[in-house]
């Protein structure tokens, strides 16, 4: 199986979801939109709020993308393109593949990663999404939760925010109260 990018209209990958499940019916289920749940304060008060990962895309994982799905994919509401372009579909590379299943083993909801800080205020990922992908952590932001992370996924190249949640680690002499 082999994964494929479909750029959708951004802030619709919803509605195309539910129109491309009545269209395709069980094919439906190969679609694959990865959102994240963040932290963000609105009128003084923290809220949580789940968005797209990857705004504007949905992955399809597939063998191959024939031209009867491809007409059939087309006429939902939404669609825009296949990456590289609609003449030219091609599955995504292995790099970009192993990003996609990176996240996917922790669902298509990425919850909050558990972190702790070093003595020199460097991020330590004890688990979570962000464990395995600390080298491409751009930028971090301890009061709203939040790790800034460079990905590329084909020619695009995307600043994302991901959640995580900063843990105390225990000293050698504290207890471990449970």
């Amino acid at each position: 199986m082999h994964f494929f990018a479909l750029q959708v209209q951004t802030g619709r990958e919803d509605d195309f979801l539910k129109i491309a499940e009545k269209l395709l019916k069980e094919e439906s289920k190969n679609f694959i939109w990865l959102r994240r749940t963040l932290k963000i304060r609105k009128s003084g008060k923290w809220l949580e709020k789940t968005t797209s990962l990857f705004p504007g895309y949905i992955f399809l994982k597939r063998e191959r993308v024939d031209l009867e799905f491809y007409n059939t994919v087309r006429r939902v509401k939404g669609f825009i393109r296949f990456l590289k372009n609609n003449q030219d579909i091609q599955p995504l590379n292995r790099k970009d593949e192993e990003i996609i299943l990176h996240f996917l083993k922790f669902g298509d909801n990425i919850e909050k990663s558990l972190v702790t800080f070093d003595e020199n205020q460097r991020i330590q990922v004890v688990s979570g999404p962000l464990k395995g992908i600390e080298g491409l952590i751009v930028k971090v932001n301890r009061r709203k939760g939040r790790a800034k992370v460079r990905l590329d996924i084909g020619d695009n190249s995307f600043l994302v925010d991901l959640p995580f949640e900063v843990i105390n680690k225990p000293t050698a002499d504290s207890e471990i109260i449970r």
